[in-house]
């Protein structure tokens, strides 16, 4: 094993090193919002198989262990310790596991495979974020039901209001109610731990759980249903990916720090005191986490809870915009509205599409299961199936870039892909229940995505057949008898190495060319962010003719006349004020012999048609746009 890979993330970012009381807060408000609310109903869920008779000792004991060790190996080893050192720049995220491994893949078929699996795990991702508000608003709002029965309808009207303002207030960002995001989350994690420990104090018996051996006898005792309960097991661990997602915004010791010394002994409190009551009180067992509150406590709790909840949702749905924007980045999805709700912090984006798609996605979840005992039957599939491709990219990267031995891979990486095969397996148990929502979910993505990617690359090999080589072009263009007009013209491009049909299609009815004329070509690098002395690459391939590569990071948004401004920094003349931008709008026709099947064309026409304007995407103002249409059949 290479021991420079525990610093890799550290040395690219020495500032976070330093783990202060406020990253702390905000690490806790941000990244454990998922996992933190998963003792609502994780046990519940795995014990009502069971029913109030068949409460043994050796089922709950059996049980407990086996969330404490899916904690103890699914997020503090295998996530912790281990995914979180492959990072890109410090940034973390299936995404970037998948660019990643690429660099290290030689062959393209490898490299190919590692694209389907990352897009595999980014669409069961959109998945999981859908299910997530649904399941963690229906399981706090329920509380209520605890505290009195007159409640129970009022469940589900008050989930959709919640979810409803949820969403409804998107536009806004985060950055306001962000603020209290961390306090609420240490109180809410402490309140847990606390409750769990007033039981276990009273039953600590209860804690023999910690050994393994107790699964053991779960599984001689029960057979093939250790397996069924395993589905219900992985709702402790939902969440778990969040600690490599959102590694960007604060470096990996404060999520190490805070889960092993803060948020892991409170889970694990929460979990044993349910289970001490549970085995106290059978009866308990319809709803063991609002039962654990004295009666003075539970409308309080039941506050608590929603608000912890909506942090929850909160931290999915923002996630769920950085995934859209980094697929839109590298070419997976179409052209996407992108609106920054902070002026200091490039992360807080607002992507009106996703969050139209994700609120209706919700609100149907909600009021087709109507509780959280029915949507548990939904989650799992698409934890699990992104715990898999993770794992697998992972492997692929310690063997290749960190130079493990194949032992050693197979050794640490094989007993982590048994464990989330298994996990994947049983929870496939579900579909019949609901579990064939997440897979649907993930099914259409994937079939966009794979669509949008084959076509956008069938219309650039036909553009470069129906192209001229810019060499070409600058070898005529002295002879030449083109008149050059005052002003200046920016031709975008997407391949450096040929004429900008915009530029050709100008020539051939205005008959001018400007005096100076930049060519620019977008590129998205394959790091998060690009330094802003790396930003830009000029070359005079003639007299005032300049071609310009602007580099952007798969989770930055490119703005083209803020990029270009830059230009005066290096010595190069531009006028903002005397600029007019050409674009080539693409209309997509079908070929005689379409290259793509039929259901695929007609998805990619779609997409071409609703995918966001170039100038929009490249915030390009309208009022210097000059769009001349290019036909390209495929």
């Amino acid at each position: 094993m290479n021991s420079s890979t525990t610093t890799a993330a550290d040395a690219s970012h020495p500032v976070r090193n330093a783990v202060t009381p406020a990253l702390l807060l905000g690490v806790l408000g941000i990244v454990y919002g998922d996992i933190g609310t998963s003792p609502l109903y994780a046990l519940s869920t795995c014990l009502t198989f069971f029913g109030r008779a068949g409460m043994t000792d050796t089922t709950v004991l059996g049980t407990l262990s086996m969330i404490f060790w899916a904690l103890i190996i699914t997020v503090t080893i295998k996530y912790v310790t281990f995914v979180m050192r492959a990072d890109n720049n410090g940034e973390g995220g299936i995404l970037t596991m998948m660019v990643l491994a690429q660099r290290v893949c030689r062959r393209p078929k490898v490299a190919a495979t590692v694209v389907l699996i990352a897009i595999t795990g980014a669409c069961l991702f959109f998945g999981d974020g859908m299910i997530t508000p649904a399941i963690s608003v229906l399981s706090a709002i329920e509380g209520l039901e605890v505290t009195s029965p007159l409640f129970k309808p009022a469940v589900l009207p008050l989930a959709v209001l919640v979810i409803g303002l949820l969403f409804s207030f998107q536009y806004r960002g985060t950055a306001t109610i962000g603020r209290i995001f961390g306090p609420v989350m240490a109180l809410w994690f402490l309140s847990i731990g606390v409750l769990g420990l007033v039981e276990i104090v009273h039953n600590p018996w209860v804690l023999r759980a910690i050994s393994p051996s107790y699964v053991v006898f779960f599984a001689m005792n029960h057979g093939f249903v250790t397996f069924v309960t395993l589905g219900s097991v992985v709702l402790a661990v939902t969440g778990a990916e969040a600690l490599y997602a959102d590694m960007g915004h604060f470096g990996r010791k404060p999520i190490q720090r805070a889960w092993t010394f803060f948020v892991l002994p409170c889970l694990a409190l929460n979990y044993f005191g349910q289970g001490a009551l549970v085995l106290r009180d059978p009866s308990t067992l319809d709803n063991p986490f609002f039962l654990l509150c004295p009666p003075v406590l539970r409308v309080p709790m039941v506050i608590l809870a929603t608000a912890a909840t909506v942090i929850a949702s909160q931290a999915m749905i923002s996630g769920a915009y950085s995934v859209a924007r980094q697929c839109v980045q590298l070419g997976f999805i179409p052209r996407m509205i992108v609106r920054h709700t902070s002026e200091t912090e490039e992360g807080q984006i607002y992507v009106p599409q996703v969050n139209t798609m994700l609120l209706v996605g919700v609100l149907v979840l909600v009021l087709a299961f109507r509780s959280s005992a029915s949507l548990a039957s939904a989650y799992g599939v698409a934890v699990t199936g992104t715990f898999t491709c993770t794992t697998i990219l992972a492997s692929l990267v310690y063997r290749r870039q960190f130079k493990w031995s194949r032992s050693a891979v197979f050794g640490v990486f094989g007993v982590f892909f048994v464990l989330d095969a298994v996990f994947f397996i049983s929870n496939l148990l579900k579909v019949p229940d609901g579990g064939w929502v997440p897979i649907a979910v993930a099914i259409v993505l994937m079939a966009t995505m794979t669509s949008w990617k084959r076509g956008r690359e069938l219309m650039f090999q036909r553009w470069k057949q129906d192209s001229l080589p810019l060499n070409s072009f600058l070898a005529r263009l002295p002879s030449s008898r083109i008149i050059r007009v005052p002003g200046t013209a920016v031709f975008l491009t997407g391949n450096g190495a040929y004429v900008p049909n915009a530029l050709l299609h100008n020539l051939k009815h205005n008959k001018v060319l400007h005096e100076r004329v930049f060519l620019v070509t977008v590129q998205t690098a394959d790091v998060p962010e690009v330094g802003l002395h790396e930003r830009l690459e000029v070359e005079e391939l003639a007299p005032q003719v300049n071609r310009v590569t602007v580099k952007y990071g798969f989770k930055e948004s490119p703005n083209i006349p803020r990029a270009l401004e830059e230009l005066r920094v290096l010595g190069v003349p531009f006028d903002t004020m005397q600029t007019s931008y050409f674009l080539g709008r693409e209309v997509i026709v079908p070929a005689l012999v379409p290259k793509l099947s039929f259901w695929r064309l007609w998805l990619f026409l779609v997409l071409s048609r609703n995918a966001v304007p170039a100038t929009e995407f490249f915030r390009i103002p309208s009022d210097r746009v000059v769009e001349l249409g290019v036909r390209i059949a495929i």
